[in-house]
């Protein structure tokens, strides 16, 4: 079996780069992106959240720099990366829109699907993940990178290509479909892993979620490729941030890693509240799957109902435009209402926000109507986002909703007790239950639980 396990080493190794360079070029496009904006503003640069609160900060307080044309730029910038990321799925690969997920899960539970694991599905999901990413529309990579990481695993194990005319004579003992099978299913979860930076939380989650033909053989296998993507990620971003060396080469620094890394000391009473944010993460949950395909039917009804195949791809196209378009538009009339914190929550790509909305101390950061504001907005907008002609995944979406209503509930408990500095009243931050509100939703999306409790104490802790 020195094969196989070379081989599962091998894909966690190459999952773990692919997950690297997509996380590199995202950063490297949005950080280009308000670049543009800063300098176009031509004011000084001061240290804040998020490049995108940046711009809100300056907008707000009356900064020289035409607001019209500054708008006009961001927009542009926005615009242009939606429509390549559209067009390279609608145009180019449709089996990478919108995520892949279910089209793999499909695939592992024995439904055939045609131009699923080739080239070209490979080259246009790497694509408009990206950009629709750095675009700013409320979606993140994690859908894409399983829909990659199994790619990477059906082409490293079969070695051949239709489309290239490759056929290596080595490993053909696992060109059957039963091998096939376990190693798209190894290199889904690397995907996941990748991503989290969780090998265990990896392996539960093609478990939990992904195949039914299992056995604990593949399960040490498929722990072991996650394992080598994890390390394989955490290696490279140890010293190269938007491609530039910083050195310290295998320095794993932990404000990197964690996001909540300061534990709290915890009370009986905590668990009243977070009870609370379980069920209201299920409702909300319900809702949004509930909301999300009457959406998707109607997106389905009235497409198809366009004869014309350009027509018809040229309109999903355009409908992308008009998700971001109504995105930052939205951002200017909260800018001009002089709710700037709400603007700034809902201006940047949410990973930024995630990791703020986590922070312990900071319940005067934002309010109620900034919070409520953008938890609304979010929710709808999200829902309208997935299932529409890009490469996206939904879990920066979900952890974001829930931290939001998360955080809302740490509010209100702030509010009643106010802020506590004794051991034993410590546990009443609204950073704890924007985490806690983070899993509900999640939760309550995904219908996960043991994987997803394992995903979050490894981002968390």
């Amino acid at each position: 079996e020195w094969d196989r396990w070379l081989l599962m080493g091998l894909i966690g190794t190459a999952v773990g780069m692919l997950g690297f360079l997509i996380h590199q070029i995202i950063d490297s496009l949005i950080k280009f992106k308000w670049d543009l904006v800063e300098n176009y503003l031509q004011v000084s640069k001061r240290k804040t959240w998020s490049m995108g609160a940046n711009v809100i900060i300056y907008l707000s307080t009356g900064q020289d720099g035409n607001i019209h044309m500054t708008w006009l730029c961001a927009l542009g910038s926005g615009l242009a990366m939606v429509v390549l990321s559209s067009g390279s799925v609608l145009f180019f690969c449709p089996a990478g829109s919108p995520s892949g997920l279910p089209e793999i899960i499909g695939y592992l539970n024995g439904t055939s699907i045609q131009h699923l694991f080739n080239i070209k599905t490979f080259l246009g999901t790497f694509v408009s993940c990206v950009l629709a990413v750095a675009s700013g529309l409320f979606c993140g990579p994690e859908g894409p990178m399983i829909h990659l990481g199994a790619l990477l695993g059906c082409g490293l194990s079969q070695l051949q290509s239709d489309t290239l005319g490759i056929h290596l004579p080595i490993f053909t003992r696992f060109r059957n479909s039963a091998d096939k099978r376990s190693f798209i299913t190894a290199g889904a979860g690397a995907g996941i892993a990748s991503v989290f930076r969780a090998p265990v939380g990896g392996l539960l989650f093609t478990l939990e979620e992904g195949s039914s033909f299992w056995d604990i053989r593949l399960a040490w296998q498929t722990f072991f490729c996650c394992l080598m993507a994890t390390f394989t990620t955490d290696l490279l971003s140890s010293s190269l941030y938007g491609f530039v060396y910083r050195g310290h080469f295998g320095f794993f620094e932990v404000e990197k890693r964690i996001i909540f890394w300061n534990l709290l000391d915890m009370n009986i009473l905590a668990f009243v509240p977070a009870i609370l944010l379980g069920m209201l993460g299920g409702l909300l949950g319900a809702l949004f799957v509930s909301l999300n395909i009457r959406i998707n039917k109607l997106r389905m009804q009235f497409f198809n109902s366009i004869p014309k195949l350009t027509i018809r791809k040229t309109s999903r196209l355009l409908e992308t435009v008009l998700i971001l378009r109504i995105r930052l538009m939205f951002c200017i009339s909260l800018h001009l209402f002089l709710c700037v914190a709400a603007a700034a929550l809902l201006v940047e790509n949410g990973k930024q926000g995630i990791t703020y909305l986590f922070k312990r101390g900071t319940h005067e950061e934002f309010g109620y109507t900034s919070l409520c504001t953008a938890l609304a907005f979010y929710f709808i907008l999200s829902c309208w986002t997935a299932g529409s002609a890009v490469a996206s995944g939904l879990v920066i979406p979900m952890l974001y909703t829930g931290a939001l209503y998360g955080r809302i509930i740490g509010l209100i408990l702030v509010s009643i007790f106010g802020v506590q500095t004794n051991e034993y009243g410590t546990w009443i931050d609204p950073g704890l239950f924007a985490a806690i509100g983070a899993a509900s939703f999640f939760s309550g999306v995904s219908r996960l639980t043991i994987s997803l409790t394992v995903l979050m104490v490894s981002m968390l802790s």
